[in-house]
């Protein structure tokens, strides 16, 4: 009876210890001071130090409804397909998914493995997510893991025919990527990422 209670111990540990959180939370980013200026145009690109990291913020407006939008980033089977860095997704667990990134010639391939969670409203969206460990994500020589991945999407319906969309992302890159290209490579993801939701849904 005691081999039992100690296996069902460990099974509920294993099963605790599968995901590790990681510390990067972007909660409180809306008061963050001090923002830099990328980019001011149809799209508006920016980034601030906050908590110790580089936070970059890509915002615009699309004609598109807010349904439309939120299913595009909902389908994270579907994101080599829209977002064309990203080469692989795995599902983990129904909101645990491992991202797989194809960096430019070379410089070596980027990771992350990430939590997510969603909040609707019915005229505002969030979707957010942040780095975790994983026991079937090990780490990959191939890759640089971002072990502090963290982002978050931000919808606001405008008309039927307009929504507001802002991401924001921790934007190390860590590994052999060099710190001064840092704020070319924000930018070019900021404009890549509301341009290939635009072209997926025009």
């Amino acid at each position: 009876m005691q081999l039992n209670t100690n296996i069902l111990f460990l099974i509920a540990l294993s099963s605790m210890l599968s995901t590790i959180d990681a510390e990067v939370r972007l909660d409180s980013i809306e008061y963050a001071r001090d923002w830099n200026i990328i980019q001011k145009n149809k799209i508006e690109i920016k980034w601030t130090t906050y908590n110790g990291y580089p936070i970059c913020q890509t915002s615009s407006v699309l004609p598109f409804s807010i349904q439309s939008i939120s299913s595009i980033i909902e389908d994270v089977k579907n994101y080599p397909r829209v977002f064309r860095r990203i080469h692989k997704t795995n599902i983990l667990e129904k909101n645990i998914i491992h991202v797989m990134l194809d960096m430019p010639f070379l410089l070596t391939d980027r990771d992350y493995v990430v939590k997510y969670e969603k909040y609707k409203l019915q005229n505002e969206w969030e979707f957010t997510f942040k780095a975790v460990q994983h026991k079937n994500a090990p780490l990959d020589k191939d890759y640089v893991r971002l072990i502090n991945a963290a982002g978050k999407w931000k919808l606001i319906s405008i008309d039927d025919n307009q929504t507001s969309v802002s991401y924001i992302w921790n934007g190390e890159l860590l590994g052999d990527f060099p710190n001064f290209a840092l704020e070319r490579a924000w930018k070019t993801q900021g404009n890549e990422i509301i341009h290939w939701i635009n072209d997926a849904l025009d």
